[in-house]
């Protein structure tokens, strides 16, 4: 019963017209004492019950499809592979069409009819020269008669993601001010305890006994200070952390090609902080990894679709998500105008490293010193390694 139901809910809107059709023929034939009706409704009823014998019964085999790579740069070969198995034993199985949807597209592979522990294979590429996240399957079987009357499709498997990352170039380090040490670099904000001595000072209500510096206050006492103690003094230390914040409007970029590039610049600028182990936080539209890895900042890079964000919008955010910023680089379409992004960048701290990126094709290449931000204007990926070379993010 469970088998004809699940051929009964394979009907196709033919299927029923056919159905319906004959046995209305055959009930009015028969009432009105037409033959002919009769005869056509009969008919009707055996063709549609001859198409449901295509269905009914259980799926005897195995389908799976794989990747062969999970990740991919643009425009780098991908593949996928389609296994169909015969389980059928004792008989051959019918040949049938499966259908594996990739993004909007649906592959139809020919499964020819297979005896039990056969297999079929059949490779097809996956087209990566998009940058994005390719969805591929579920795969699906496709059971059905000569006439239309009835398919039936069964599901196999989940779906599985391809990301395509951006194209990314290798640069130098990023710069002096970028501090790798395990210690941090030393800021101007005073501290009771941390790693970067500053001074000594009388001890207060609420010092830590522990800073006390005995040897000093023991000298004080010899000089006939009573009763008064010296405690270290320090200065905060912080990691360096770099925030890479992309304008997601299209509207601020003159083509795609140019909303690709700013992609590919904040992933290249991600590979690199990672390596030189500068924690970093990313935004990229409406996209967020914070303390990104290399795999965590590119896939997030792939997802990347242009939004209506406004660049204040995105750069609060940005300041919000990492309070601990010590150097901010927003990447951004050559459409923006200076004063947008000293503003955009005025969410930060003045005392931190500020630094924009534009990406016009058409535009000049080459850094212009700004107070409290500077800029640097690329045309495409090779621009960006010669102007990083000039040390804007020093």
């Amino acid at each position: 019963m469970d088998g004809l139901a699940e051929a009964l809910r394979a009907v196709t809107p033919m299927g029923v017209v056919v159905a319906v059709c004959s046995v209305l023929s055959w009930i009015a034939g028969g009432v009105l004492g037409w033959t002919e009706l009769v005869v056509a409704g009969v008919a009707g009823v055996l063709v549609f019950l001859a198409c449901l014998s295509w269905a009914v019964g259980r799926n005897l085999l195995a389908v799976r499809f794989t990747l062969d790579k999970e990740r991919v740069v643009r425009g780098k070969p991908a593949t996928c592979v389609v296994e169909v198995a015969g389980k059928r034993a004792g008989g051959r199985l019918l040949a049938m069409e499966l259908e594996l949807s990739v993004d909007d597209e649906v592959h139809v592979v020919e499964v020819p009819g297979l005896v039990s522990g056969q297999v079929h294979s059949e490779f097809f590429p996956i087209p990566t020269e998009r940058r994005g996240v390719v969805a591929v399957g579920p795969a699906v079987t496709v059971r059905g008669d000569p006439l239309g009357v009835l398919r039936r499709a069964v599901e196999w498997g989940g779906t599985r993601e391809l990301f395509v990352h951006p194209v990314t170039v290798a640069l130098g380090p990023l710069g002096a001010g970028m501090l790798r040490d395990l210690e941090g670099y030393t800021t101007t904000d005073l501290s009771t305890s941390d790693l970067a001595f500053h001074t000594l000072r009388e001890f207060a209500p609420g010092d830590d006994r522990r800073h006390i510096h005995w040897r000093s206050s023991a000298k004080l006492a010899s000089s006939g200070s009573d009763g008064k103690f010296l405690v270290r003094q320090y200065l905060d230390t912080r990691r360096a952390r770099l925030v890479i914040a992309v304008d997601g409007d299209r509207s601020a970029y003159a083509s795609d090609d140019d909303f690709e590039t700013a992609i590919s610049a904040a992933g290249s600028l991600a590979l690199r902080a990672i390596e030189d182990e500068i924690d970093l936080t990313l935004l990229a539209a409406g996209h967020v990894v914070h303390d990104a890895t290399a795999q965590s900042a590119l896939d997030n890079l792939a997802r990347v679709k242009p939004v209506s964000m406004g660049l204040d919008d995105l750069t609060t955010r940005a300041a919000r998500l990492a309070p601990d910023a010590t150097v901010v680089v927003v990447v951004a379409g050559g459409a923006r105008t200076f004063p947008e992004l000293l503003r955009a960048c005025g969410q930060f701290p003045s005392d931190i490293r500020r630094a924009a990126i534009t990406v016009s094709a058409d535009g000049t290449a080459g850094i212009t010193e700004n107070v409290g931000l500077t800029v640097a204007t690329v045309r495409d990926l090779d621009d960006l390694r010669a102007v990083l070379a000039g040390g804007p993010l020093a």
